[in-house]
């Protein structure tokens, strides 16, 4: 009886320990992502051709104490190496784990190298070569706290990779994790099993395999312990000759029922190649189809299982949402009476499917950790009942109201719904055919968990309401920023889009920024800018992407000059100017801190509009901006460049700001309220989403 160790990935421990088992090992030891078993060489030669759910089978060579690196070169010395390496045979060692002796697993392979390199060139006169991409024989060593382990692997290319894989296409399944969820959905071999987003066709053809008895290990050509020295090659010949045996058989009395789907052609003629190449295609039926249009092609119950895709980035969610919805809809509409499968590793996005579960298993596909989720659909299972009606009734309400009006004003992008509900607390904005939708951080008396399902039921009920598909739905968290984080970028996509705003045609980012580029809010604002623009000198500072600059141009201003201090944002702003035909000297772009700019001698201007941040505490900036504490010096130094029959224009958006009425009295200046007035329609029910100014010189 020899000593073997089994890995698996984690989760698997029990379904393996319960496979080596049958396969005939005994004194099993359960740890984690791995099994310790006992058998005879035959066992272990099993479990190479059978075991559908190890990743490595390997045999222990030794475990010692290891307290530092000589008991490490030591312990490795004292093995029989000459027993397992042959003369003229190349190696190599894999280390993992560590201790405080050994913390570099680099430094822990070299010294096992080392040992087994000084005990083979003393035995053969002759010193073996380490090839560490394909040697013939490969010794893995595992350091935990004080306990080493070296074993040498039996199976070379890890167990998973079965030889029947040609392609695959975007984060497929392991071929051992696939055996996993059939196991633990409970399949029956003899009813039909459907995968509606089959990919490269791992999950079928795992299934195949089990149906047909065929053992995964058939089509390797190459195992670990062929070239090693205790190698019994009658005793495998006569385990390949038995599972052939029954691969044949089994492909004969194979009678089950293999279906699956995807939309991608491209990635369903991998799953249609593999299948061949694994000797199961006959048993599978291929076809193109997404999950919106699936119907059911069995004439009797059976399993539905499935990886369903999940995102890692936000602005991946809302086509899930999408799919994960139409999903749970199917599944009540064509499979009454089925079970169902699901692995992912979004439980949220489980949640989104609206079904009842009946067993959830934790499972790791590489080092993401998932959810197998088993489900029962009723025989008399009902549609799902419309979501977040409220809300659903609301966001419709607001469209039919909006919508009219958005068309006379001659605008493409506006609010739609503003945290209305104060259980649905997201701002939700339309930009052509695209929504954008903000989340606002919930209080912190709610639940994560609640904060977040009552989230994705908005999102769902706004495709719904608005028909919008999830490709076109942009999600984004707004939460308390400070200096320019909201300018800080959060994706990567360069994706431009072209808006209207009455006569001005601007250029909005919806992905990578927390902004768009464009302040709704501020719309009116511009078009008064617009009509008071003609003929004068205008001044644009804190100018952001120079939108207030193009109304100004466009309404016949002598010059513009646009100030900021993001080379980004200011470029963005040069392209809106291009983009309405307004270039030339006349319209002049400043990269710079505004305060800073005002406090040197410069041009005077009839018409000024700043914008400042909150709070701003910018490394490119002299000192920290607070608009409450810093707004009188701002308006001093932009006194000092009003001329004395010009406008000031004077917006922030700090709740509960208040003017310093008495400090601008000192300054010659006086101040209109102009807040009400330039809140447009669509921010009506948000009177405090900014504050506006009108500042003149006092007579």
């Amino acid at each position: 009886m020899l000593p073997f160790f089994a890995t698996c990935p984690k989760g698997l421990e029990s379904l393996l320990t319960e496979e080596l088992k049958n396969l005939g090992a005994t004194s099993l030891q359960e740890t984690v992502a791995g099994v310790a078993f006992k058998g005879e060489l035959a066992t272990a030669y099993r479990a190479c051709m059978w075991s559908r759910l190890a990743s490595r089978i390997m045999l222990q060579l030794a475990d010692f104490t290891m307290r530092d690196d000589m008991d490490l070169y030591l312990g490795a010395a004292n093995i029989e190496w000459e027993q397992h390496i042959q003369p003229g045979q190349t190696f190599a060692v894999d280390f993992s784990g560590g201790n405080d002796a050994i913390t570099n697993t680099q430094y822990g392979a070299l010294k096992i190298k080392d040992a087994i390199v000084d005990r083979l060139t003393k035995r053969w006169g002759e010193r073996p070569n380490v090839d560490k991409r394909t040697p013939d024989i490969r010794i893995l060593a595992h350091l935990k706290r004080n306990q080493l382990s070296i074993t040498l692997d039996l199976s070379g290319p890890a167990l998973h990779q079965r030889g029947y894989r040609q392609q695959a296409g975007e984060a497929p399944l392991k071929e051992n994790l696939a055996a996993a969820i059939l196991l633990r959905s409970g399949w029956d071999i003899s009813t039909p099993l459907v995968d509606p987003m089959c990919g490269s066709g791992t999950l079928l053809i795992e299934a195949a395999l089990m149906a047909a008895d065929q053992a995964p290990g058939l089509l390797r050509v190459r195992f670990g312990f062929m070239a090693w020295s205790g190698h019994d090659r009658a005793l495998w010949q006569e385990i390949s000759a038995e599972a052939t045996v029954r691969a044949t058989r089994g492909m004969k009395q194979a009678n089950t029922q293999l279906y699956g789907f995807d939309q991608d052609k491209r990635v369903l003629a991998f799953a249609q190649e593999n299948a061949e190449s694994a000797g199961v295609a006959g048993l599978i039926r291929f076809a193109q189809g997404s999950v919106n249009t699936l119907v059911n092609p069995a004439a009797e119950p059976g399993w539905l299982i499935s990886n369903p895709p999940y995102g890692e980035r936000l602005s991946e969610f809302p086509s899930l949402l999408g799919l994960h919805q139409q999903l749970g809809d199917t599944l009540r509409d064509q499979f009454k009476g089925w079970h169902v499968s699901l692995i992912s590793s979004s439980p949220e996005l489980l949640s989104c499917l609206r079904l009842r579960h009946e067993k959830i298993y934790k499972l790791f596909n590489g080092a993401l950790a998932c959810e197998l989720r088993n489900y029962n659909i009723a025989e008399d299972a009902r549609a799902a009942r419309p979501l977040a009606e409220d809300f659903a009734n609301r966001l419709a309400k607001n469209i039919k109201a909006l919508e009219k009006w958005a068309r006379n004003e001659q605008i493409d992008c506006y609010r739609l719904y503003d945290a209305d509900l104060p259980e649905y607390n997201a701002a939700i904005d339309r930009y052509q055919d695209y929504i954008v939708i903000q989340e606002y951080a919930a209080p912190k008396t709610i639940p994560e968990y609640k904060a977040r399902g009552r989230f994705y039921d908005l999102v769902q009920a706004t495709m719904a309401v608005t028909g919008v598909q999830g490709s076109k739905v942009i999600l984004k968290v707004r939460s308390r920023q400070q200096g320019r984080e909201q300018y800080e970028k959060l994706d990567r996509r360069d994706q431009w889009l072209e808006v209207q705003e009455h006569n001005a045609r601007l250029l909005v980012n919806l992905y990578d920024y927390l902004d768009t580029g464009l302040f709704l809010d501020h719309r009116p604002i511009r078009k008064q800018l617009g009509e008071l623009a003609r003929g004068k000198d205008f001044l644009n500072l804190f100018a952001y992407t120079g939108t207030a600059s193009v109304h100004a141009g466009l309404g016949g201003a002598k010059s513009t000059t646009t100030v900021d201090m993001s080379r980004t944002y200011l470029g963005w702003a040069e392209r809106n100017m291009q983009l309405n035909g307004l270039t030339g000297r006349r319209h002049q772009f400043v990269q710079a801190d505004c305060l800073n700019w005002l406090s040197k001698p410069g041009d005077d201007y009839d018409l000024i509009f700043v914008d400042p941040p909150t709070f701003s505490n910018s490394k490119r900036m002299e000192d920290a901006f607070d608009v409450q504490r810093d707004h009188i010096e701002l308006l001093r130094l932009l006194s000092n460049r009003l001329r004395p029959d010009g406008l000031l224009i004077f917006s922030n958006n700090k709740r509960h700001f208040k003017m310093d009425m008495v400090g601008l009295e000192e300054l010659g200046l006086v101040a209109k309220d102009i807040t009400k007035a330039s809140l447009p329609k669509d921010f009506a029910r948000n009177p405090h989403i900014h504050n506006c100014w009108e500042i003149r010189r006092s007579r």
